[in-house]
């Protein structure tokens, strides 16, 4: 996430949705990508963290009933950028 945004959120039945005080923008995510976007919201993260964190919540009711494969989790992560709600880190 970028420095100084806000991504508030309210959910209903799995979906979320969320506000980037930044753009100004409201935008519908799903609960895995909810979930991957609050665990970056902690701190960065690699793919394999990002895997574990989606593996861990599909036991949680808010989270899907299972966790994204690495190839989908890659597909979420490019959408999240898009949306500008996440950053990529440099290596």
């Amino acid at each position: 996430m970028s420095a100084g945004q806000l991504a508030a959120s309210r959910h209903w039945d799995g979906e979320f949705v969320v506000y980037n005080n930044l753009s100004g923008d409201t935008h519908l995510l799903g609960a895995d990508a909810m979930l991957v976007l609050r665990r970056l919201q902690q701190g960065e993260a690699d793919t394999a963290a990002l895997l574990a964190a989606l593996h861990e919540g599909a036991e949680a009711p808010a989270a899907a009933t299972r966790a994204a494969p690495a190839a989908e989790l890659e597909a979420m992560l490019d959408d999240l950028r898009r949306l500008a709600l996440i950053d990529t880190a440099p290596c």
